[in-house]
């Protein structure tokens, strides 16, 4: 089994030990933008001032704890990137339950403003007249309110229906390859600041953006610092140590926990001039329970919302700086782009803002669909992948049965994992286990993979609650690339269905695998459902665009390893594969087809698709099982055809006879030298029956060859058929047949052949080689020997010569005598004057009756 990663971007977001200041707010706060504590001397921010739009001179500035000021209380010195305008501030709020300190929400006194400038105080009129609107989260919560208008501070850039303007990604410019020299020099920054053991916010924002580039290259190079240099605060979640809050002490430690990586990136973007805000809400992390409702609770999250080109994007650095295992009680670094600028739609699936104007989605997501909602990792939306079916996290069984349908833009590789939840809470499980590999055996369920996505047909083995999770690869990925986890669900069966035992797939999924049409795979008779098997019998076809070849596995619970290779004749074609199957058992089976040009003898094979068969009733007998020691490849097809050989009477490779007698045609080349074996598998025949090589007579015309087979008793017999280009050459296997004889009637022996019956030569009477006749009885024979100067029978009273007719044939009689136990057809060919045996005849002599 491939190894699987499950990708976890779920970080323990709880903040429920030691809180640090500022996380230490009301239940039900907003998020506050925090301003860094580095001050800027005098001069600085004069001369930053200086070149600042004039409306920003005239904001005032406002003190009150740490909503805009020092976390003492005092007043703080504007970044040195600069206040944000009025025009584009993002929304302050005043926590419920508190009153708003002075100079935050209240006008300015009349002394103040008489103080200043005419120039100011003009500009300072035009702020004031923008009024400040304070939204409850309680009210925003409530299911199917009119989404609100957007906040304060984001007026200015609303959309159409007075929204926040929210910014797509791919507005921006390409992905992530347009910013590799961002990205190397913010690494190497990064590692030059740690060398030097730079803490200062803005000596690091400076660092790692060279002073210039545009907004967003700033943004992108603030990104892949905080990624690469601040690891995720285990400990501090755990409570083992003291969280850190401020973004110095974040920098210091090189750890945080989400407000610790949302106030540093806060602090960072102000030191470059990008706008920035705090987004407080809940998350899909550790600690997340699938379907609990979440109203009344405390949000557990905090991540960044940006402002570029005037609009507003969502990010979020402790989800993108990698992942924890909670099994090891470690974080893995992994930079994640994918929470870079996401867009609102994927976002909102695991975060969940406690502000509702921050979802910037077009139709908000009420808070218990957020709840009820599948949780997907980035992989799943990376992969490009989509979700018809389920629409919730929640699945109820049918009947004992539930599927899950995913989609995709381009082919994909699927396996799943489905466990039992236990004493464990319910959702809980799916999202908390670390990385770990797949089950090694089917987890009752059936996987069919498309080029277009999968489905899952669920089949849980007993009442109960089941954690469910699907992982994901490339179709094109190499063979031990690991699967990496895409989504979750949870599964409740409250009644269980019995079933037969379902063989595993260690394959991963049913029907034609997504890279079948690669291997040359057109179309199959066979979909990726299960297959039921009438009587006991099966044919699979696919159609090929080229020469195949072709291997096969079949497993079934209860079958033996030397009966399952007994089970399957596979005709291999220039254009087709057929598949003949039998079941000697009841219950399911797994057929396995594997392929490979058939031309690349040294290629692997490769599996093109896995077929789940079902028998109810009527298994094949024992007797009925295909011979032993079968050709993989069976009947004409691609190898006959190269070897020369065309025109066959029978085109399949079964044949069946209830007479016990059958005759197969086809046409060779002149230089070919073919040789056939008869053999089936049973007990040892009795002493005096003859060898089953006897029941064989093959015969040569021109360019036609027939090979006839008198069957001796009722079964399955293999037919092989071999070919050399040279008496000095060895045979090689061409193809097998499979001959059905279903007559109880013994057929009779042919005569046992000599080298002397060479191509040209044809009996025609007695066609059996074990003549019954009285004693003193005339046999007549009938043969065409080609070049022969003289044709005699011997065994009787004397040779008897047959003559030739116009037709060629030789003819004539010869006396059965008494005493004699054989027959031998002889002739003279060529120069020699030697009589050569061609055929012998056993002699039965039967007693006759008184007259």
């Amino acid at each position: 089994m491939s190894e699987v990663i499950i990708q976890k971007f779920s970080f323990p977001f709880s903040c429920s030990s030691r809180p640090c200041q500022s996380e230490a707010t009301p239940t039900k706060s907003p998020a506050l933008p925090t301003v860094p504590s580095h001050s800027p001397s005098q001069e600085e921010r004069l001369n930053h001032r200086s070149l600042l739009d004039p409306a920003q001179l005239s904001q005032p500035r406002t003190t009150g704890g740490l909503q805009n000021g020092t976390p003492d209380g005092s007043e703080a010195a504007p970044a040195e990137g600069g206040l944000p305008p009025p025009s584009s501030q993002p929304p302050q709020l005043v926590p419920r339950g508190s009153s708003p300190r002075p100079g935050v929400l209240e006008p300015q006194a009349e002394g103040a403003e008489d103080q200043r400038p005419a120039a100011k105080r003009q500009l300072s009129s035009e702020s004031s007249a923008r009024t400040v609107g304070v939204l409850k989260k309680t009210a925003l919560r409530k299911a199917g309110e009119a989404r609100p208008g957007p906040p304060p501070g984001a007026r200015g850039l609303q959309g159409p229906e007075g929204g926040i303007c929210r910014g797509r990604r791919k507005d921006l410019g390409p992905r992530t390859g347009a910013f590799l020299r961002v990205d190397a020099h913010a690494f190497q920054a990064g590692m030059e600041l740690k060398e030097q053991c730079v803490c200062s916010v803005a000596t690091i924002a400076r660092s790692v953006t060279q002073g210039g580039w545009g907004e967003l290259e700033r943004l992108r190079a603030i990104w892949v610092w905080l990624c690469h240099n601040i690891e995720y605060d285990l400990s501090g979640y755990l409570g083992q140590t003291e969280k850190l809050c401020s973004p110095e002490e974040v920098v210091a430690a090189g750890r945080a926990v989400c407000g610790g990586y949302a106030s540093l990136c806060l602090a960072l973007c102000r030191e470059v001039g990008v706008q920035c805000q705090q987004v407080p809400g809940f998350s899909k992390g550790i600690g997340h329970q699938q379907g609990r409702s979440l109203r009344g609770t405390r949000s557990d999250h905090m991540w960044n919302a940006v402002q570029l080109r005037g609009r507003w994007f969502l990010l979020d650095a402790c989800w993108g700086a990698g992942r924890v295992d909670m099994d090891t009680k470690t974080f893995i670094k992994r930079m994640d782009d994918f929470y870079f600028l996401t867009e609102p739609e994927d976002f909102i699936g695991s975060h969940f803002p406690d502000e509702q104007c921050w979802q910037l989605l077009d139709v908000p997501l009420a808070l218990e669909e957020f709840e009820r909602s599948v949780f997907r990792t980035s992989r799943f939306y990376t992969l490009g992948l989509s979700l018809p079916h389920p629409r919730h996290a929640l699945i109820l069984t049918e009947e004992g049965e539930a599927w899950v349908s995913v989609g995709s833009k381009r082919p994909v590789s699927f396996t799943y994992e489905v466990a039992p939840l236990g004493g464990r809470d319910e959702g809980t499980a799916g999202l908390q286990q670390g990385a770990g590999e797949a089950p090694e055996e089917a987890s009752w369920g059936l996987l069919t993979v498309t080029p277009r996505g999968m489905k899952l047909h669920l089949l849980p083995p007993a009442s109960g609650t089941y954690g469910v999770k699907l992982f994901a690869r490339p179709a094109d990925a190499a063979t031990d690339a690991p699967f990496l986890w895409v989504c979750s669900f949870t599964l409740q069966c409250p009644v269980a269905r019995a079933r037969e035992e379902i063989p595993d797939n260690p394959f991963l999924s049913w029907g034609l695998q997504p890279s079948a049409g690669a291997l040359g795979v057109e179309a199959c008779s066979q979909g990726s459902q299960v297959a039921e098997v009438e009587e006991g019998r099966l044919e699979l076809v696919l159609q090929t665009s080229r020469p195949l070849m072709l291997l096969w596995e079949l497993a079934h619970p209860g079958l033996e390893p030397a009966l399952s290779r007994r089970c399957l004749a596979a005709q291999v074609e220039p254009r087709r594969l057929t598949c003949h199957l039998l079941c000697p058992r009841t219950g399911f089976y797994r057929l396995s087809l594997f392929l490979r040009d058939y031309d690349k003898t040294d290629g692997e094979f490769q599996n093109a698709g896995n077929f789940l068969l079902h028998c109810a009733r009527g298994a094949v007998g024992l007797d009925e099982m295909f011979p032993p020691s079968l050709s993989s490849c069976c009947g004409p097809g691609t190898r006959t055809l190269a070897a020369g050989l065309s025109r066959f009477s029978h085109a399949g490779a079964l044949l069946s006879t209830q007479k016990g007698r059958c005759n197969l045609t086809f046409h060779t080349r002149a230089d070919l030298e073919l040789h056939a074996t008869l053999s089936r598998e049973e007990s040892p025949p009795p002493a005096a029956a003859p060898p089953l090589s006897r029941h064989l007579l093959c015969t040569y015309t021109d360019s036609k060859v027939t090979l006839s087979a008198s069957l001796p008793r009722p079964g399955v017999y293999r037919l092989g058929l071999y070919a050399r280009d040279s008496p000095e050459g060895d045979f090689r296997p061409l193809c097998d047949f499979v001959l059905k004889n279903g007559s109880q009637q013994p057929g009779p022996p042919f005569p046992c052949v000599y080298a002397a019956w060479r191509r040209g030569c044809v009996l025609l009477e007695p066609r059996s080689g074990r003549l019954e006749e009285a004693p003193g009885s005339w046999v007549r024979f009938r043969v065409k020997v080609p070049g022969a100067r003289r044709v005699a029978v011997l065994g009787g009273e004397g040779p008897a010569e047959l003559k030739q007719n116009r037709s060629r044939v030789w003819e004539g009689e010869a006396l059965a005598g008494s005493g004699q136990s054989q027959l031998r057809l002889v002739a003279v060919t060529g120069e020699s004057e030697d009589l050569a045996v061609l055929l012998t005849f056993d002699l039965q002599q039967q007693q006759k009756e008184d007259g």
